[in-house]
């Protein structure tokens, strides 16, 4: 699976951009602040959601634009299938609302995990280990995407359903027919989120157990916060009175915390160091992209920003050649050229510089 053509237009520093690429890694290069996660924040929208960055789409349309922004892609989901074409963005009459279309045809967000799978690591997730419960439970939530498709359908009816019931709640006078009827979409939809995240920290952290001694850290995976379908059903039943004090719900999967621990050092990840941290969530992102790889016979593309910043030379070379072996597409961004020196030589390598980007030779 690749990108193999991004077009932008009023999307972020960039009025318009067409960019082509191989099927293999992309190295883009540039000072600070030249647009080079801009790049990979476009490809990023191909998943459901708000990207990598997480913020408003009208955030992302251009500040001197007409307000809105469009970015397309070409996809290439599997050696000999014909092209797919892909396109979000927002128009300026409505900025905050998103459109898609694939091959030309309007389609939910949530469609366009039929085509693809996306998984980033950014600077900002260099303290994931550190960071809250939240931001472990959307990385993994991303994880699951990739090989469940369906697991956005189910993310959005749960947190529908459990922001009419704490509505519901606030209302002295709520109905309890109602209530009932909301805490049953919420054990529905919430059992398939664990259900979903369970299966996938136990393969996951199954592969890595097996996995030998390398150069990236081995993490041991522990998802908690959950209990049972009846327990569920009971706390949410038995919680509603305290739940309406809180102003919120207690208790489900939107509780949920992904512990990580490394393996080698029986150490909690948040223990370790910033390089130990950033090598962990590289072995977790490649482990996923085999497992994704077998289960589903497509592997996701990876968008990897600023990843050489905290590696050494051999173990950016070691990431480097487990990409290409695997015949992955990867996006990869740098200030400096010579940290990917190791990059194989059938590598695509762009420039990027102040709303351009050219062919770097």
């Amino acid at each position: 699976m690749a990108i193999v053509r991004l077009s932008l237009s009023d999307f972020r520093s960039y009025p318009d951009a067409l960019i082509d690429v191989g099927q293999g890694i992309v190295v883009l290069t540039g000072d600070n602040g030249a647009g080079k996660t801009n790049i990979l924040e476009a490809v990023s929208l191909f998943a459901p959601g708000r990207g990598l960055r997480g913020n408003p789409f009208r955030d992302m349309a251009r500040s001197d634009g007409g307000g809105g922004f469009s970015v397309a892609a070409r996809l290439i989901p599997a050696i000999g299938e014909a092209p797919v074409d892909l396109g979000t963005g927002s128009e300026g009459a409505a900025p905050d609302r998103r459109v898609v279309r694939i091959n030309g045809a309007t389609s939910p967000s949530t469609a366009l995990s039929e085509w693809l799978s996306l998984v980033w690591l950014t600077p900002a997730m260099d303290r994931l280990f550190a960071d809250t419960a939240g931001e472990r439970r959307r990385f993994l939530d991303r994880l699951v995407l990739a090989r469940n498709p369906t697991h956005a359908h189910h993310a959005t009816r749960y947190d529908a359903a459990m922001r009419q019931r704490n509505r519901l709640l606030a209302d002295e006078a709520s109905d309890g027919d109602w209530l009932t009827a909301l805490e049953g979409a919420m054990v529905e939809h919430g059992v398939a989120l664990a259900t979903a995240r369970r299966a996938l920290v136990d393969a996951l952290g199954a592969r890595i157990a097996g996995e030998a001694a390398g150069p990236f850290a081995r993490a041991g995976l522990k998802l908690e916060g959950w209990a049972s379908e009846e327990d569920f059903k009971r706390d949410l039943r038995d919680g509603r009175t305290r739940d309406a004090a809180a102003g919120r719900t207690l208790t489900g999967p939107h509780r949920q915390d992904l512990l990580v621990t490394h393996l080698d050092k029986a150490q909690a990840a948040a223990r370790c160091s910033t390089g130990e941290q950033k090598a962990l969530l590289i072995g977790i992102v490649l482990a996923h992209a085999d497992l994704v790889a077998e289960a589903v016979g497509r592997a996701p593309i990876l968008l990897l920003d600023e990843v050489a910043a905290h590696l050494d030379p051999a173990r950016r070379a070691a990431l480097f050649e487990r990409i290409a072996a695997a015949g992955y597409q990867a996006w990869l961004t740098g200030t400096e050229a010579v940290l990917f020196e190791a990059v194989p030589e059938q590598a695509t390598w762009l420039r990027v510089a102040a709303g351009s980007v050219t062919a770097d030779d």
